[in-house]
């Protein structure tokens, strides 16, 4: 069964979800992870793609923006693509349930204060855990 994990930041923007993504994504990493990361839009997408080339001078992440041919990357990114394998890890900043989630292993779920984003939120909490999956919750 999928372990959900929820981070709530203390701020109300896109780009310090989008930076806590990054310090996740850094940690998958460096378990050797498969990791999807699933968005609403095809612009934080691309907004995401360009942070975690300058997310940090000492590392880089190899990563592609889904669907991708290439099967030695283990990071993709995307906003309407269904991963089908290499599901270890997946990070949400949509504001829906990924349908797919349950082929994960992990699952981050990443919030704001921004007050939608905690409405929808709160909203996919109760689904997780209503359906018996152990929920985490960190709030930052």
């Amino acid at each position: 069964m999928t372990r959900v994990s929820f981070y709530v930041t203390n701020s109300q923007s896109l780009q310090a979800r989008l930076l806590l993504a990054c310090k996740l994504l850094e940690k998958a990493h460096k378990q050797a992870l498969n990791t999807y990361i699933h968005l609403d839009t095809d612009s934080s997408c691309q907004q995401l793609d360009e942070l975690i080339w300058t997310y940090s001078d000492l590392s880089f992440i190899p990563h592609s923006i889904a669907p991708t041919q290439d099967k030695e990357t283990r990071v993709q990114l995307g906003f309407d693509f269904e991963p089908m394998e290499n599901c270890d890890f997946l990070i949400n900043l949509s504001n829906e349930i990924p349908e797919f989630f349950p082929r994960f292993v992990r699952l981050a779920e990443i919030l704001d204060q921004e007050t939608q984003i905690l409405q929808a939120g709160r909203q996919r909490y109760r689904f997780y855990r209503d359906r018996g999956y152990n929920v985490d919750y960190h709030s930052l």
